[in-house]
């Protein structure tokens, strides 16, 4: 682990057997009090956030508790099948990490050199930073990449529209040979490989096209629109069926979208569950009083009873986030810190003392 990383498990202050239980309570008495509403380090609360993302995570712990920060990089493909689900739209959505998307934006935006030589077209990864409401209510996102297509001049043939187009003497036009290996146990055996000559295509072009220099694609602009459904969460990932890149034979991959949800200033979140924190003097939590709170609907007033304690919490039902693989929503909890005053007039604490003494 970089000894510049802060600690997880110091972060929220558990142990590495701490249970999931132990872990979310935890990371919630911390946010209540790290929070930026109630005058805590933004920068503090965010790595609270992160941690707690790791930890409640049993897959990203093992990996955390392994190799540290640099086991969470994710070099793994998304999970297949399983892993997801499909909504109206035809979207299939997944958990999990997609990995390593640095020569992707490089390639979609300009960053770094086009797959030269390449005609077979693959599944493409991306992520997309979306606001905690829009997270929660759902929104429609328009991105513009630049995507291999087939090429408009030469349909994918390749070559040179009117120029001669010859069967490759070295595979007679099938676009594979078959090669002899050696196999441990087994001896000789024949396996069929696509042909070196003619890159698997069966045919030698004379006069590439000039357009897509004889790969069959070229580079094309092309808007996506996504349609993100209420309910979704940081880390899930979007499948965009068959509006990736295409190949030469015009056959169309997938664009695999993960969704960044960018963190609140007023709300965090589990799950269905929406939470804050409210802050109440002495006075109204001996007296009781009515409070108004923010949730994602916007305000509403809540009744806080006489002699509540700091740390009470309360359950506002049906304001939470959406279920987006269920009906319904979550609910809004809400954290009440009862503020102990640092200065007193004397009246005040003369009233203090007469309380105290009872």
């Amino acid at each position: 682990m970089n000894k510049n990383d802060p600690d997880y498990y110091e972060l929220l202050g558990v142990g590495k057997n701490a249970s999931p239980d132990e872990i979310k309570k935890a990371f919630r008495r911390q946010a209540v009090k790290h929070h930026p509403d109630q005058g805590g380090d933004e920068a503090k609360f965010k790595q609270l956030n992160e941690a707690y993302e790791v930890l409640s995570n049993p897959d990203k712990k093992q990996r955390y508790d392994q190799f540290g920060k640099a086991g969470l990089g994710g070099r793994g493909q998304p999970p297949p099948g399983g892993g997801g689900f499909t909504n109206q739209q035809g979207f299939e959505f997944e958990f999990g990490d997609l990995g390593d998307f640095g020569d992707l934006f490089g390639n979609l935006f300009g960053g770094g050199g086009r797959r030269r030589g390449q005609s077979r077209a693959r599944n493409l990864e991306m992520v997309l930073e979306i606001d905690f409401m829009e997270a929660v209510f759902g929104v429609e996102k328009t991105v513009e990449l630049e995507l291999d297509d087939q090429c408009p001049v030469c349909k994918g043939s390749r070559a040179k529209p009117g120029s001669e187009v010859k069967k490759c003497p070295t595979c007679d036009g099938q676009g594979a040979v078959i090669q002899t290996i050696q196999v441990p146990l087994m001896g000789r055996v024949n396996q069929r490989v696509p042909c070196s000559v003619c890159a698997g295509t069966g045919d030698l072009i004379t006069e590439p096209c000039e357009n897509c220099q004889g790969r069959g694609v070229a580079p094309q602009k092309k808007k996506i629109e996504i349609d993100i459904p209420a309910g979704v969460e940081d880390g899930m990932v979007i499948r965009l069926a068959g509006q990736g890149e295409t190949d030469a034979k015009g056959r169309s991959q997938d664009i695999l979208v993960q969704l960044r949800v960018k963190p609140d200033k007023h709300f965090t979140r589990e799950g269905d569950l929406i939470l804050s924190a409210q802050a109440i003097d002495m006075a109204q939590a001996a007296l009781g009083t009515e409070l108004e709170v923010d949730t994602v609907d916007g305000a509403i007033s809540i009744r806080i009873p006489p002699g509540t304690q700091s740390g009470t919490d309360f359950k506002l039902a049906g304001h939470g986030a959406p279920r987006i693989n269920g009906r319904g929503r979550g609910d809004h909890i809400v954290s009440l810190t009862v503020l102990t005053p640092t200065r007193l007039s004397k009246k005040q604490r003369k009233l203090m003392e007469e309380l105290a003494g009872g």
